[in-house]
């Protein structure tokens, strides 16, 4: 492409790094529409093949072998497994440590920790001396 010579040189050479980098770009189109075309040729070779196995499934194989015997069921049921035993350990609150910045995290674990520890505790004053 020529340029007429009035255009200044900053202009020019702006337009020649502009084209440089338009036929970069090109190129690089190209080649991803060529691996494009190559990835939809073969997932479309792998659906004509899917097909094919969906409309004529191959036979499936006969086995010479008897069936598994039936177990019986044993004869008592296994104990139900109580509250307590479905429960996940509990781990104890941490030490507080008298730090402010952690007051909040330690109540609300001591919190939780007491609702789902109830039947460790016997009344209220037990609770509350499991917080200090």
């Amino acid at each position: 492409m020529s340029l007429s010579p009035d255009i200044p040189q900053g202009v020019a050479d702006a337009l020649g790094y502009l084209q440089h980098h338009l036929h970069e770009l090109t190129e690089r189109q190209n080649v991803s529409k060529n691996n494009i075309n190559t990835t939809l040729a073969a997932l479309t070779a792998q659906l004509q093949q899917l097909t094919q196995l969906v409309a004529n499934p191959p036979p499936l194989p006969v086995s010479n072998t008897p069936p598994p015997p039936v177990l019986s069921p044993p004869a008592s049921p296994p104990p139900a497994l109580t509250a307590r035993q479905m429960r996940p350990k509990l781990f104890c609150p941490p030490d507080f440590g008298r730090k402010r910045h952690n007051g909040h995290a330690f109540l609300n674990f001591c919190s939780l920790y007491i609702r789902l520890a109830l039947e460790q505790f016997h009344d209220e004053e037990e609770r509350g001396y499991h917080v200090l």
